[in-house]
């Protein structure tokens, strides 16, 4: 499967790698065709990892992750360009975290609206999933690192995108039973508006290794 990956942070480059190793190939995109970390992950990557600007991982990927940052990942999605996201699932895996000059974190948006709401309103041909924005990189892709079963969410309006979505992480190594789907796209407030306190809880176990388990009764 050809994948285009919209960031070439380290999320971007993690979730690339993972993929490239699974026999996908993959573009990551960014701003500019010749961005130092995009080559620098592509010569690494071997023959199926490219780079790119965002509009040509997005032409590029059958599926295409949205790995930028929440505040930016709708200037970076219009970038790529909507001709390029028509009828493609696109996990969108972004927080709109907004760090204050006090060192406080809020969301912007939050509450009422979410990233992935709005990309799937600017975006409508495209069928955006939100997922994996709950755990660390290392973990998106190796959930073997913790012990016992522990949670993932997926939410968005097209069954068919969550389920192939949930096959997708199931690659990464996430069991089907361990994804929970929170409803239409609207659940990405709720993910979403997890983030300042896992940030709390990190700051407090000092590892960004650890996740959430729903605990059912019964």
């Amino acid at each position: 499967m050809r994948v285009g990956i919209i960031g070439t942070g380290m999320v971007g480059q993690t979730l690339g790698s993972k993929l490239v190793s699974l026999g996908h190939q993959v573009t990551l995109g960014s701003r500019s065709k010749d961005n130092e970390k995009g080559l620098a992950w592509a010569e690494q990557a071997g023959p199926d990892g490219h780079t790119g600007t965002f509009a040509e991982a997005a032409a590029f990927g059958e599926v295409v992750l949205n790995a930028t940052g929440g505040t930016v990942s709708l200037a970076a999605l219009r970038a790529a360009g909507a001709e390029n996201l028509d009828g493609k699932l696109l996990i969108d895996i972004s927080n709109p975290l907004v760090f204050g000059p006090d060192g406080q974190v809020s969301l912007d948006p939050v509450n009422t609206d979410s990233v992935g709401e709005q990309i799937q309103r600017e975006f409508p041909g495209a069928r955006v999933v939100k997922t994996l924005n709950t755990v660390n990189r290392e973990l998106m892709v190796a959930p073997e690192k913790l012990a016992g079963e522990h949670n993932l969410f997926v939410a968005g309006n097209d069954e068919a995108a969550k389920a192939e979505t949930v096959a997708l992480l199931g690659e990464f190594g996430w069991p089907a039973e361990w994804i929970i789907d929170l409803g239409d796209i609207a659940g990405a407030r709720a993910t979403e508006m997890m983030m300042p306190f896992w940030l709390r809880v990190m700051g407090s176990l000092g590892t960004a290794e650890f996740n959430y388990r729903i605990q059912r009764a019964g």
